[in-house]
């Protein structure tokens, strides 16, 4: 005996090819899931940028103190004069004689560090795309007084992902 059944679910074993129902169904899966993906890869790359600018602000706050370090183990005569401070930040690259014969000039930095933030930083010869602050300027100040350089910081006005303003790193 024949049956119908039989025949259509024979059919449906055999069949090649996928319907349009599950490609549709397969296709919004994939874009639920891209959509969940995006916002996660765009958060790592500015997270990257973020870990990039705390430790650029670390190795220059560095490079100024141990300046002022050498400066202030230096005797007293001429050559030790002003804050202690250097007077740019090309000076931490291009070195300083403190007055000791046996160190000669002394090195703070191999190269300059360029603000991650600001594309354009590598143009800026003067302050290589950070803000910066000499002793006699205020803790606040958002201007230099161009007498030394005893911090620096992030020109940038945005947000990080942990809620602080770039400026006040």
């Amino acid at each position: 005996m024949f049956s119908i059944e039989g025949t259509v679910l024979k059919r449906l074993r055999t069949r090649n090819g996928v319907s349009l129902l599950e490609l549709i169904v397969t296709i919004t899966i994939l874009g639920i899931l891209a959509a969940g993906v995006m916002p996660l890869v765009r958060n790592t790359t500015i997270r990257t940028k973020e870990i990039e600018l705390r430790r650029d602000l670390r190795i220059l706050r560095v490079a100024i103190d141990d300046y002022k370090k050498t400066f202030d183990k230096m005797p007293d005569g001429p050559l030790k004069t002003g804050s202690g401070y250097p007077k740019d930040l090309q000076e931490l690259v291009d070195g300083h004689d403190f007055g000791d014969v046996k160190i000669g000039n002394v090195k703070f930095l191999r190269r300059p560090i360029y603000n991650p933030l600001d594309p354009k930083s590598s143009e800026d010869k003067e302050k290589w795309g950070w803000e910066l602050r000499s002793y006699k300027d205020k803790s606040d100040s958002t201007s230099w007084g161009k007498e030394d350089v005893y911090d620096v910081y992030a020109p940038q006005d945005e947000t990080a992902l942990d809620g602080t303003k770039y400026k006040e790193w």
